[in-house]
């Protein structure tokens, strides 16, 4: 008896159950390879993938369970590197900073995490909010409430009058002065302490606004924001307390600076030179076009009234250019991290981003990589995610048809597992 509990005791331990879930997979994408599997069983234990199996194999317990994926493409969990899961774009989104409280925005991120994980991504990197994507995020991990696994950045760094100064656009009176706290920094010491007080709030990663940004209350999207040195003292600072650092950049010079300052990926990149995008394949750092993010905006921008009046010449700009900026980046050979920037647009529409990146001469199996093994392996979870493979977290989709042959299948994930557990079928 006492060697029995003992048994149990250890299995219980390795996450292997006596109910397994036997997943039949007509085709399985091999993330780590880049090819397509065809009729193949995976054995999911607990939270992991347990075994790999030739053929479709049937469980010799009656307590485990047989899920038919025989006509689907199975693959990883997806990994979205640019989402806010805080909000959503509206006409009264610029209202709202003034008329929501902290819990309203709280209960409406439920929603918004919900609509990620179904559209099959698994896992996303929050690039900033108010400080409830935090919370949010624990939330999820206990199990409270349904949504991915979050990376986030808590509440992004901006300058003084910057794209993540909370106050822009504010009447005099309330503009206040915004300091390191509040994410908002002037020198290299401001840095530093935004650092840390990023990592005292709870944040995963560092994200930097290095240039302005389209929707910001601000006059230029593209101005660069921060001096070299104090991108410097962030990323230094950042690496010191085990976190990267992601820098939002439209502009050309700010990218520059903030390539040689040493952060991890590159957000936007719009205006991305030929120069930068050579120094950008010199130092390793990764592009997160958010394609669809542009797409998205320009369409709204010609809905009168939608924005305010500042915002509409900067969408119109910028918005068009970034599949451009990408189709070259990529030919170029910098490396592509996937991101959407869902937030701007409406969440659950992510997996739409990878059709804008085939259209101009990405492969489908290399856009499928950058949302699974690529992403994974930046935020520094690559033994735990983005295949499926043995010992992995099974964190599993599934797609109608073959994504490597009709891409549009992607933005409609059909099945979805998030560590063993199925939560659309």
């Amino acid at each position: 008896m006492k060697k029995t509990l003992f048994l149990l005791a250890v299995l219980f331990s390795l996450g292997i159950t006596a109910q397994n879930t036997y997943l039949h997979c007509g085709k399985l994408i091999d993330t780590k390879n880049g090819k397509v599997l065809t009729n193949k069983t995976v054995i999911v234990s607990g939270k992991k993938i347990q075994s790999i199996l030739n053929g479709f194999v049937n469980p010799k317990s009656s307590g485990d369970t047989v899920i038919n994926l025989k006509d689907k493409t199975v693959m990883p969990g997806l990994i979205d590197m640019h989402v806010h899961i805080e909000g959503e774009s509206n006409p009264k989104r610029y209202l709202e900073r003034f008329t929501s409280n902290e819990a309203d925005v709280a209960f409406g991120t439920l929603r918004l995490a919900k609509a990620n994980l179904m559209a099959g991504f698994t896992t996303v990197r929050d690039m900033g909010g108010s400080g409830v994507n935090i919370s949010l995020r624990n939330a999820i991990a206990q199990g409270k409430v349904i949504g991915p696994r979050i990376f986030t950045a808590g509440k992004a760094i901006g300058t003084t009058g910057g794209h993540a100064d909370p106050t822009n656009g504010m009447r005099k009176d309330l503009m206040g002065d915004p300091g390191p706290r509040e994410g908002v920094i002037n020198s290299a010491d401001d840095a530093k302490k935004a650092v840390r007080q990023r990592y005292k709030d709870g944040a995963d990663v560092i994200k930097i606004t290095a240039t302005g940004g389209v929707l910001s209350v601000a006059k230029s999207g593209q101005n660069p924001q921060f001096t070299l040195e104090e991108i410097k003292a962030i990323c230094e600072t950042a690496k010191d307390y085990g976190m990267i650092v992601a820098a939002h950049a439209h502009g050309d010079e700010g990218m520059r600076r903030a390539v040689l300052g040493g952060v991890t990926t590159i957000e936007h990149g719009t205006l991305m030179s030929e120069a930068t995008m050579e120094l950008m394949i010199e130092h390793g750092t990764y592009y997160v076009p958010t394609i669809i993010a542009g797409k998205e905006v320009v369409k709204m921008a010609k809905i009168k009234g939608y924005f305010p009046e500042i915002i509409v010449p900067k969408a119109l700009e910028i918005g068009p250019k970034i599949q451009e900026t990408f189709a070259k980046a990529y030919k170029k050979g910098v490396k592509i991290a996937f991101g959407t920037d869902a937030g701007v647009f409406a969440h659950g529409k992510n997996g739409d981003e990878f059709g804008y990146m085939v259209e101009v001469g990405m492969p489908a199996i290399e856009a499928i990589q950058s949302a699974t093994i690529t992403n994974a392996n930046v935020l520094g979870v690559g033994d735990e995610l983005g295949q499926v493979s043995i010992g992995f977290i099974a964190d599993i989709i599934a797609t109608d048809d073959d994504p490597t042959k009709n891409i549009s299948t992607m933005s409609n994930v059909s099945f979805v597992m998030k560590e063993g557990k199925v939560y659309k079928q």
